[in-house]
């Protein structure tokens, strides 16, 4: 079950990235740079995100040594996930896909 997640500035910002493409797969990494969110901030968010149920992550399955990197996790919205932050941009009257008032 979706539980409420604090709708800060930085989650709203993680949340219009993965409504961008909610069924893709998106690595922390994507989502730090193009959300411009710190990965001390994100990483701890997006657990938060997880355990309230709005997204999922998923380790890729690559051998780091072959692939010469470490493992990336891809995160995804759930379809409550997709629901709760429509509603939840909704409530602001902002569409996920536009610019957030207070960041225009």
């Amino acid at each position: 079950m979706a539980e409420d997640v604090r709708l800060s500035d930085t989650t709203l910002r993680a949340l219009k990235f993965l409504l961008s493409a909610p069924v893709e797969g998106r690595s922390g990494a994507e989502i730090s740079k193009t959300a411009r969110i710190g990965s001390g901030t994100m990483y701890p968010m997006l657990a938060r995100l997880e355990t309230a149920g709005w997204v999922e992550g998923k380790w890729e399955e690559v051998d780091p040594s072959e692939a010469g990197r470490p493992r990336r996790r891809f995160y995804t919205l759930t379809t409550a996930g997709r629901a709760r932050a429509r509603a939840a941009f909704a409530e602001l009257q902002v569409a996920p896909e536009g610019a957030l008032a207070w960041n225009s």
